[in-house]
């Protein structure tokens, strides 16, 4: 984290520290906006489901920046944190799948760019996470770093640049699910190769 995003960080984490939340009530509190968010989405209102799930993110941020100010992380609360994390994503895919049913496609439905987006979103994931629990991966910088390669933070970001461009023409946001579907599988299959190569 830069020095600029730390001091955001510690600031966000004063301000709302003094509301007296507890960190894990902010987790829970992001699917409040995401299920709103969803709901947008499903009655075809992009603008309002872009704001609601950026609305979600920044509940999802809070909690972590109220934990640190407050010396109060745990692991249950970043165990927590990721699950509810997955549960907003899925949220804004399976949103994403009832707005876009009836937009103009690219080279095919644009459901199966969503299944696409979703299986490698989980297989992202899932690689490192398994590849770990059998003792794989040692070096212990490069999954940081391997986990950082479009995580969940980076589909976020660049399907929200799809929905904005959507706003005003709805090929841009096809095309950007469309892009981020098949980056986030190559960086599944690029992790992939990675274990295997460590064990060759």
């Amino acid at each position: 984290m830069s020095r600029i995003g730390e001091q955001l960080n510690i600031t966000l984490g004063l301000l709302f520290s003094k509301l007296g939340l507890p960190p894990n009530l902010w987790t829970l509190l992001s699917l409040i906006p995401a299920f709103l968010g969803f709901a947008a989405l499903y009655h075809q209102n992009l603008a309002l489901g872009l704001v609601l799930f950026a609305l979600s993110d920044v509940f999802d941020a809070v909690d972590g920046a109220v934990a640190r100010v407050t010396k109060s992380v745990s692991n249950l609360g970043a165990f927590l944190d990721g699950v509810i994390e997955r549960y907003v994503e899925a949220l804004l895919y399976f949103g994403l799948l009832f707005y876009t049913q009836n937009l103009q496609t690219f080279l095919m439905p644009n459901y199966l760019w969503i299944a696409m987006l979703i299986f490698g979103a989980l297989m992202v994931t899932f690689v490192v996470a398994y590849a770990d629990h059998k003792s794989l991966i040692a070096d212990k910088e490069y999954q940081k770093r391997m986990e950082g390669r479009l995580g969940r933070n980076s589909r976020i970001i660049l399907l929200y640049a799809g929905m904005l461009l959507g706003c005003f023409n709805s090929i841009w946001l096809v095309y950007t699910i469309a892009v981020t579907s098949v980056f986030v599988n190559v960086a599944a299959l690029r992790r992939v190769f990675y274990v295997i190569r460590q064990e060759s």
